[in-house]
């Protein structure tokens, strides 16, 4: 049995003038224990809207998503968010303290929580800067606390919307190797919004590419036989690129049309 399955979904949203807006339509995927699984596709396609319904902090309005066979229902500890930007750091704590913020939320004990506190900090390569606020550092830096602010709770699973699109390339490019080796340590099951397609390909072992929006689906599923780092001038990974971009092209293009 699949770990996360999305069956025949809809999320229609209401406007301030009684127009419905239909999102996605008919989504269905199955997202199995322990994999990383890259959703792609063009802005405005419902990415965030299927994350956000995963995440339980907006009901489908039809179908069903079943997380270990049992309908989600609201938000979950089993299911740890990692948002776009940093402003859900809280800037009068210390790094150490926003990761165990969750911890003492719950009632675990102070020697425990800054215990597992430290330990995710190491994880994410922020041993010795415990003591720093949000303010004193990176963008990189603050997003590695946000991801183990969000595995310090040991989620089932991560929950992650494009967590790397406000910083610079470089940056992004060492952020996506950092990642791939928390998740070849932890082994959470990751679903990860993406448009970028090299950050797919770099990332995922699954790829789910999205239909242009409005009443947006999946269009297929790729799954990426790449072992170990990932060279983006591999020929197997310019292969996967291809045939990604082959796969999502017209769907960018009909969602540019559709704005012009």
């Amino acid at each position: 049995m699949a770990l996360v399955s999305f069956r025949d979904v809809q999320k229609t949203y209401r406007s301030l003038q009684g127009i419905d807006y239909v999102a996605v339509e008919r989504f269905s995927v199955e997202i199995e224990a322990g994999e990383f699984f890259c959703l792609l596709g063009p802005s405005g396609c419902g990415k965030t809207t299927v994350l956000k319904m995963l995440a339980g902090f907006e009901p489908p309005t039809a179908g069903r998503i079943l997380m270990e066979g049992r309908p989600v229902m609201g938000a979950s500890r089993d299911r740890g968010v990692v948002f776009q930007g940093d402003d859900s750091l809280y800037g009068w704590l210390s790094a150490v303290e926003n990761v165990e913020f969750g911890l003492r939320m719950r009632g675990v004990g102070k020697t425990e929580r800054r215990e597992r506190a430290m330990r995710y900090l190491e994880l994410v390569g922020l041993d010795g800067q415990q003591q720093k606020y949000p303010a004193e550092l990176s963008g990189g830096m603050k997003q590695r606390i946000q991801i183990a602010r969000a595995l310090v709770n040991e989620p089932k699973m991560l929950l992650m919307d494009e967590p790397f699109a406000a910083l610079d390339a470089q940056t992004r490019a060492l952020m996506q190797g950092e990642l791939a080796s928390i998740w070849q340590a932890a082994r959470t099951t990751v679903l990860f919004i993406t448009h970028d397609i090299d950050e797919a390909v770099t990332l995922g072992s699954r790829i789910g590419v999205m239909r242009a929006g409005p009443r947006s689906q999946v269009k297929g599923v790729i799954e990426v036989a790449l072992n170990g780092a990932r060279s983006r001038t591999d020929d197997v990974f310019l292969r996967y690129y291809k045939q990604v971009y082959e796969m999502i092209r017209d769907e960018v293009a009909k969602s540019v049309a559709r704005t012009t």
